[in-house]
């Protein structure tokens, strides 16, 4: 499987927000022959509120050279995780990672915005060169 390009600021910038990584991948068996990767499972236990809180985050870096063909590819793997946790892990919550420039342009776009909303995505807006979480969109 191919990492993200920002995988390891994403993995450390939920580590300083009081995440412990479970699984890096999360492998999710959708049937016999057919299984997905998500990129990290996370527990939190660090405050007492979030103690059982379980998230599976998909990273994308919004690097190449279309943010739509990558944002069809994200809703599209994002849309699936959730469906593959709903059968195998239902306690977990699964969340997109997205750069914070791309947050800030490209997902305030009003079509990336309705689709966001339509389709409940969750997000985690993250800041790779501070390797921070800037914010948690449920």
């Amino acid at each position: 499987m191919a990492r993200d390009a920002f995988h390891q600021q994403v993995k450390n910038a939920l580590i300083k927000d009081g995440w412990r990584i479970t699984r890096d991948p999360l492998t999710i068996s959708i049937s016999e022959s057919v299984k997905v990767q998500i990129d990290l499972a996370a527990d939190n236990a660090i405050a007492a509120e979030r103690d059982n809180d379980k998230i599976a985050v998909e990273i994308k870096s919004f690097i190449s050279g279309s943010d739509i063909n990558e944002f069809h590819t994200a809703l599209g793997q994002y849309l699936n995780y959730r469906q593959a946790l709903e059968i195998n892990e239902p306690d977990r919550v699964v969340y997109l990672a997205v750069p914070n420039e791309t947050y800030r342009d490209f997902f305030q776009l009003p079509f990336i915005k309705l689709a966001v909303q339509n389709y409940q995505v969750k997000l985690i807006v993250y800041d790779a060169k501070q390797e921070e979480i800037k914010q948690w969109i449920s």
